[in-house]
């Protein structure tokens, strides 16, 4: 459920310009990108036919400049990230990068015509942190919520975290990757998430 809902979430990035971040509000930015980027989806036949490849080559050309991966590591791995040195924080960021990457490309491939509702936000002049809330409407299915959590860097927004049916994208990693580390430490953590994406990349579709 959290994967094909996610690829919703992706979707919605997938063709913003960078200089749309920087001139809207939060909430008008997952409202405007969301609508054009869904009509993309919805004629791309080549992600319709399960090309993960290009999905990948969408997510990486569109999406990247608008998340905080280091944040979202950052997050996922809670107390375990002030024990990481700056060389094992950045190799961490980006694996996990890859691999959020990889996971909802992949899932994107399967979206099939759900619509989005949005919901009122509520934001202050000064707000740092903003919860832009959006319900997924999924023919014969209930609705179920999903939020994203933006923060302010400048002049533009970036997310770092997704709440998909309460459910937060980034801390659901958290049990593993504390496991990981208590038990093969932060240079074990690594090699299993390259292992991982290695993984992911042998699955994709051209």
């Amino acid at each position: 459920m959290m994967k094909s809902l996610l690829s919703l979430f992706f979707a919605a990035w997938l063709a913003v310009a960078p200089a749309l971040a920087q001139e809207v509000s939060p909430d008008a930015l997952v409202r405007q990108v969301t609508e054009d980027v869904l009509t993309v989806v919805r004629q791309d036949k080549d992600i319709q036919g399960g090309s993960t490849r290009k999905a990948i080559e969408l997510v990486d050309a569109k999406v990247l400049p608008y998340f905080n991966f280091q944040r979202m590591t950052a997050l996922a791995m809670g107390r375990d990230w002030n024990k990481a040195t700056p060389e094992q924080k950045k190799r961490l960021s980006e694996e996990f990068k890859t691999l959020l990457v990889r996971t909802y490309a992949n899932s994107l491939t399967s979206y099939r015509n759900q619509t989005v509702v949005y919901k009122p936000t509520r934001i202050q002049p000064d707000d740092p942190h903003v919860v832009v809330k959006t319900e997924i409407v999924q023919p014969g299915s209930k609705p179920v919520q999903l939020d994203y959590t933006l923060e302010k860097q400048g002049d533009s927004w970036k997310v770092y975290d997704v709440i998909v049916a309460g459910v937060s994208l980034v801390t659901n990693y958290r049990d593993t990757f504390n496991n990981e580390v208590r038990n093969n430490g932060i240079d074990g953590l690594i090699p299993m998430l390259a292992n991982r994406n290695r993984q992911l990349e042998a699955g994709t579709r051209k």
